[in-house]
């Protein structure tokens, strides 16, 4: 038998070469694959066969463990800047007002202008009280400006805003991403000094749509249960989540910060409600665990497993992607999530589609059906609701 050396040769060359290749593509994309596939097989086994968290003591105020990095302190220790403790008292200004939702909506100091959207569409209180016959009370959780020195131009605009609006709680924490767990903190000490009789707190981000009929519906119906709404805590639930490793990320989070390789089931951040009894509990555990974790949506998470409360899962609460436009989509939506710009339009469309339809029958909730189908249910498609949406 003839053989061919110099074919061989090239074999074993190209062989190398593939395989060199190989290594390089894998030692390039080993870091997000991973965060992508192992961390993830590492956080499910960990989050629904171990599930053992020990926040209490880990995190705990009074174990002198303090794991933050920040220079800043907790909460309570910030002077509040605008205050507004009077606006979920009654007329007589001796009783509480029968509150149905406080709505928490964290803003950066300088989105003047996604304030006032929300002002004039869906945080309306006066649309709400007229409209859907509840009262809403709307406020905006705010720091300080991150830049220096443009602090005090902006601190004289908020101070002029709130002249006319009377809806901004300002503590003086300097507003930036790390400091999200302190703004997360705001939200429940102002609730449960000045507003503990609302029946549900919303936490939302100013770039999220409200569909305010519909969320407003959806809580009348759960008061009108048996249980009164107790122990409820809803939106867009992250399950068996793990910490992001990357040291590049804006999310990264240290083993000597969380040492567990899985969070504790959370909902997203741009949009959550809890009944009023949950809004008492996270409170109490934010006076038990120090805000060490920056990631205030994953503190939230925290908190409520170190209170033995459990998230529930809306498939009309968005994550992080955009509901679609289209009237089929409205007639379920509660939340949006990345409207800075649109808002306006999309709350007169919305609303005028709510006015204006009726009774679709037969044929148009088939119809409705389909559009569902094809908008949440393509592959490879990210959409903000699960397929399983376009089937409720």
């Amino acid at each position: 038998m003839f053989i061919n050396f110099r074919r061989i040769h090239k074999c074993q060359c190209v062989r190398l070469l593939t395989t060199g290749l190989l290594l390089c593509v894998l030692m390039v994309c080993w870091e997000p694959l991973e965060h992508h596939v192992v961390s993830h097989m590492r956080s499910y086994s960990y989050r629904y066969l171990v599930n053992s968290y020990d926040f209490l003591s880990t995190f705990s105020r009074q174990s002198g463990k303090d794991r933050s990095n920040r220079v800043d302190g907790e909460t309570a220790n910030y002077p509040y800047l605008i205050n507004h403790p009077w606006k979920c008292v009654a007329g007589d200004g001796k009783s509480w007002d029968d509150v149905l939702l406080l709505l928490f909506v964290k803003s950066s100091p300088e989105n003047f202008e996604r304030r006032q959207a929300i002002r004039d569409t869906w945080g309306d209180e006066s649309f709400v009280s007229s409209e859907l016959g509840v009262n809403v009370r709307l406020a905006f959780a705010i720091g300080v400006h991150s830049d220096v020195g443009r602090r005090s131009g902006v601190q004289s605009a908020l101070l002029r805003e709130d002249n006319v609006h009377g809806d901004l709680i300002q503590q003086n924490f300097v507003d930036t991403f790390h400091n999200l767990t302190t703004k997360l903190m705001l939200q429940f000490h102002w609730r449960q000094m000045y507003c503990p009789q609302a029946h549900f707190l919303m936490s939302a981000d100013d770039d999220i749509f409200v569909h305010m009929p519909n969320l407003v519906q959806y809580l009348l119906d759960l008061l009108s249960t048996k249980s009164g709404a107790k122990n409820l805590w809803v939106g867009h639930v992250h399950k068996g989540a793990p910490p992001v490793r990357r040291t590049n990320s804006k999310y990264h989070v240290p083993y000597g910060l969380y040492p567990w390789p899985s969070y504790p089931d959370y909902t997203a951040g741009a949009g959550y409600v809890v009944s009023g009894d949950v809004a008492a509990k996270i409170y109490q555990a934010t006076l038990l665990l120090n805000s060490s974790m920056y990631i205030d949506d994953v503190f939230m998470g925290m908190c409520a497993k170190a209170m033995g409360l459990s998230p529930r899962e809306h498939m009309y609460f968005s994550g992080e992607g955009k509901a679609p436009y289209h009237p089929c989509i409205y007639d379920h939506m509660i939340t949006s999530h990345g409207h800075a710009t649109d808002v306006r339009s999309l709350w007169r469309e919305a609303m005028g589609h709510s006015v204006h339809n009726g009774s679709r029958g037969f044929l148009g909730n088939l119809y409705c059906l389909a559009v569902r189908v094809m908008l949440l249910c393509l592959p490879n498609h990210q959409n903000t609701y699960s397929c399983r949406a376009a089937f409720t």
